[in-house]
């Protein structure tokens, strides 16, 4: 059964920050490029950043261009987002995404003083 989980959400002030993780089971995480989407209330669900299989190459929506960043550790099955300087309309419900092939359920990320 593919799984992944989301943890390291929360409420932040703006201009903090927070590191996201995804585990992955279920599945052969090192063959499989890993993106982070979020969704904030009322809006579709957007790409925020991807990185390819073996972490060689990362990629990123503009709006979060060198603030946040991706990593991952394919010893642990298990992808990161580093998230900093947060801002208020970064708040919404962050997902990770394996391939394809499966999402998370999510995690929330509210930025407010």
């Amino acid at each position: 059964q593919v799984q992944l989980v989301e943890s390291g959400g929360g409420l932040v002030q703006p201009g903090g920050s927070l590191r996201l993780s995804c585990a992955a089971s279920g599945i052969t995480f090192s063959r499989y490029a890993m993106s982070w989407y979020r969704q904030a209330p009322g809006k579709s669900r957007a790409l925020v950043a991807v990185i390819t299989s073996d972490g060689g190459s990362t990629n990123y929506a503009d709006s979060i261009k060198g603030r946040f960043t991706i990593s991952r550790d394919n010893t642990k099955n298990t992808v990161y987002l580093q998230m900093n300087s947060l801002k208020p309309e970064d708040t919404a419900v962050y997902f990770c995404k394996a391939g394809n092939i499966c999402w998370g359920q999510g995690t929330q990320v509210t930025v407010s003083s």
